[in-house]
């Protein structure tokens, strides 16, 4: 639409955001059928067409515990040997243990991923292992990246909520966060995997890990929209200072464990937002709705995303 959203700046703000793109990899592996190989590489293609410049691909994790994404190696070396893929794009990708580094730094990888949780019973149930035993587990799949150039990030759930334990206190979300960092990953993503967040709980999290000596330039933020709270609960973020948001195009992915969850922040309506608060991402929107509904096409659903479904019909109506 032309002249919209209307860029009305919020003094304050960040001037740019990165966008983690998470589509290919959480939206993806929440799927209930296998998207082929060489439409996910697609998929991984046309996000950086639209300007997305860090797409996280795939994960090594074993085929039996994620079927839908038991074709990593295929996918990130078709991407990877793409040559319509700009060398420059960053391609990141999760990695569970040491077999799974060991697979994504074999194909080149140079950004991994490990995902911890800020509560016991989470780690348990999605590790299979106590949240002490999972970071001893990730500390030399940290190491050994960096000793190898790679960057680490760490993700971090159940931050704000948890299906099991109910409310997670600031404390220990920031004590599992000051580990991951100290063992050397070098981005922590605040995880709500439950989409329960509200932004006066965004704000005291971010201000209790400014009071343990960790700078908003460590964090990043990842909502899920399961009760419409993601867009709200970034601003509060953006408010403080934070630049990097994760999102999923066509707003992809869920949680197992919160079955009313609509999944991830949809990444066009992320840039939307962000588009009128006259914050820069170097997205052309078009493109990107473009993109989603060409996925939502292969997934024989539509998109859960507002803006992809406003923009798409849209335009499909001017076509008739």
């Amino acid at each position: 639409m032309n002249g919209l959203p209307m860029v009305v700046p919020e003094p304050g703000l960040p001037a740019e955001v990165t966008i983690h793109e998470v589509g290919p990899r959480d939206g993806l592996q929440n799927e209930s059928g296998i998207v082929a190989a060489a439409d996910k590489a697609a998929f991984v293609r046309r996000l950086a067409d639209a300007g997305l410049t860090t797409i996280e691909v795939t994960s090594f994790v074993p085929p039996a515990w994620v079927p839908q994404l038991a074709d990593a190696e295929e996918v990130f070396t078709a991407v990877r040997d793409d040559p319509a893929v700009s060398p420059a794009l960053n391609l990141p990708v999760l990695v569970p243990n040491m077999r799974g580094l060991d697979r994504a730094l074999g194909l080149g990888a140079q950004q991994v991923a490990v995902f911890a949780s800020a509560t016991e019973t989470f780690a348990q149930r999605n590790l299979n292992r106590s949240l002490d035993a999972a970071l001893e587990m990730f500390e030399p799949v940290v190491r050994h990246a960096s000793e190898d150039g790679a960057w680490t990030r760490g993700y971090l759930s159940m931050c704000f909520g948890d299906p099991w334990e109910g409310p997670v206190d600031p404390a220990k979300v920031v004590d599992v966060g000051v580990r991951l960092l100290e063992m050397g990953c070098w981005q922590l993503s605040l995880g709500d995997t439950i989409g329960v967040a509200t932004p006066g709980q965004v704000g005291a999290l971010i201000g209790a890990f400014a009071r343990a000596g960790v700078g908003v330039g460590k964090l990043a933020v990842h909502f899920h929209d399961t009760y419409g709270q993601a867009l709200a609960n970034t601003l509060a973020a953006l408010r403080l200072g934070v630049t990097t948001v994760d999102a999923s195009a066509g707003g992809l992915g869920g949680c197992p464990y919160a079955k009313s969850a609509t999944g991830n922040l949809a990444t066009e309506d992320l840039v939307w937002m962000l588009t009128g608060l006259g914050i820069d991402t170097g997205v052309d929107l078009g493109r990107l709705v473009a993109t989603s509904a060409w996925m939502a096409d292969r997934l024989g659903r539509p998109s859960p995303s507002r803006t992809v479904r406003a923009l798409a019909g849209a335009s499909a109506g001017e076509k008739q």
